[in-house]
């Protein structure tokens, strides 16, 4: 298929067709000289499809929808702490008379992005490993950056110049794959894109910081921490045996040790002539991060040990001793300590009134070896085949009813068919929270220890409430992995 579309997309600007190619050339000239517009960083001439108006109501567009798609961290104080500082740095920047609006999103994944028009957004994942305010205006300076070098406008501008090329080829020569290979080329031009523009945003977040009276190296810091959290990813998907899960937010193009950002880094400081040293009191910074939630929300439900608990479904269930959980957006996952059986469980609303057996029959072809779950369960379970975290095979499956929704438990092994003792005490293990249980499906929390002789990430993480990689993800949110220790005396973050 390669080879065919890329014949016809040779073709295409063959002598034989120098009509489609004059219409083309043309369509360039009118987009060049309709589409250019002035950069506000550079003074020069961009290629842009879209007026400064344009960008702002995409931005509003855009924000409403992420705004539906996450919630903003009920914290005031915080939300305007991060508001307040990215004013200030915005102020500063090329693009000083647009209003930006700054984000705090509820969200446990570390990222942080921008749209046009000066919507900017920060997650709390990425806050809580922060150590210091420097670092943060490091991150909301870059994210400024691609909003003043308006480079969402210029990719969204290239996409939109992408389709009216092709569908001009394809009415001009009647075929879809010409238009599709013409498509192909342009998008892969596009995508050698983004390392330019991700050092022009840190070119520019630089300079802010720089006359914001922030040190431009603590760009750098925030690398670090990230790639940090990169190394910890990698470790943990090869004791897990899986694949690594590929960051792709701020700063994820960058190496650790970036001589070209160090370059970048260094000539800002010396063409502003200076660089600060604000935003260096690191206890000041923790404190305003106290009380700030750490992982999951309690909307998402919470993991302690081997048990799983979620207040707004009244919802407790347990998984065998040892076993690791994730808390995934769609499903929770528990795999075997030696990485050979995972339990996967799903929740559908139910709209039958008919018994588990059925569902399940209903649900999945070749369903064998049933047998209802246990006495006091409105459950079934038994064998069919299936798309499991292994591939498709024959595993176990399981269908409890609770309330008006159906939890779908499905066990699953690498070699075959696992026992069924795992998923029967799972599955078996569902259930309504006790009032004991109401304070335990309440979300984790940043707190704050100061350091006493004897104190180690070990015995800090043998108290801690983390249940997963306790010791590691202390170091994390400390800036110490992968063996720092604190010290007597210092301030440092704990997860209640």
């Amino acid at each position: 298929m390669h080879n065919q579309q890329h014949s016809e997309f040779s073709g295409l600007f063959s002598g034989a067709a120098t009509g489609v190619t004059r219409l083309l050339s043309g369509l360039v000239a009118l987009l060049i000289l309709g589409g250019c517009a002035t950069n506000p960083v550079t003074g020069g001439k961009d290629f842009v499809l879209m007026s400064e108006e344009q960008e702002i109501a995409l931005g509003q567009q855009a924000n409403q929808q992420i705004l539906k798609q996450y919630d903003v961290v009920e914290n005031d104080e915080l939300q305007n702490y991060v508001s307040a500082l990215g004013e200030e740095l915005a102020s500063k920047s090329h693009r000083e008379n647009l209003i930006f609006r700054f984000k705090l999103l509820d969200d446990s994944m570390v990222n942080a992005f921008a749209l046009p028009g000066g919507y900017i957004y920060i997650t709390r994942g990425i806050l809580a490993f922060m150590q210091s305010e420097a670092q943060l205006a490091g991150v909301l300076g870059h994210e400024i950056g691609h909003v003043t070098a308006r480079h969402g406008v210029k990719q969204q501008s290239k996409a939109q110049a992408a389709q009216i090329f092709g569908a001009i080829v394809a009415a001009k020569t009647g075929s879809r794959s010409a238009a599709n290979g013409l498509n192909m080329g342009i998008n892969a031009a596009l995508s050698g894109y983004g390392r330019s523009h991700e050092l022009e945003a840190d070119r520019l977040g630089a300079e802010y910081l720089a006359r914001t009276q922030f040190d431009p190296d603590d760009m750098l810091d925030v690398i670090g921490i990230l790639k940090d959290q990169e190394q910890f990813e990698k470790q943990r998907a090869e004791a897990e045996d899986r694949e690594p899960r590929s960051y792709h937010g701020v700063f994820a193009s960058h190496p650790k040790n970036d001589t070209r950002l160090q370059e970048v880094i260094a000539t800002v400081k010396q063409l502003e002539g200076r660089g600060g040293n604000r935003g260096k009191d690191n206890e000041a910074f923790l404190r305003k991060l106290d009380g700030m939630v750490f992982g999951p929300s309690e909307d998402e439900g919470v993991t302690r040990g081997n048990r799983f608990y979620h207040r707004q479904l009244d919802l407790y269930m347990q998984f065998p001793q040892g076993w690791r959980i994730e808390n995934q957006p769609s499903s929770i996952v528990a795999v075997a300590p030696d990485n050979q059986q995972a339990i996967v469980v799903k929740l559908e609303d139910r709209s039958r009134r008919e018994p588990p057996r059925r569902y399940l029959e209903r649900k999945f072809n070749q369903f064998t070896d049933g047998s209802y779950i246990g006495s006091g369960i409105e459950g079934y379970a038994g064998v069919a085949p299936m798309n499991t975290p292994f591939g498709q095979r024959n595993a176990r499956i399981a269908a409890v009813y609770k309330d008006d929704r159906v939890y779908l438990v499905q066990s699953s092994n690498k070699r075959g068919v696992p026992a069924a003792n795992a998923l029967m005490s799972t599955a078996g293990s569902i259930r309504g929270l006790t009032t004991a249980e109401q304070d335990l499906a309440r979300a984790r929390h940043i707190g704050l220890h100061r350091v006493r002789p004897g104190d180690t990430f070990a015995s800090l993480a043998a108290s801690s409430s983390l249940t997963n990689y306790a010791e590691a993800q202390l170091r994390l949110l400390n800036g110490m992995y992968p063996d720092g220790e604190p010290t007597p005396g210092q301030l440092i973050k704990i997860v209640k």
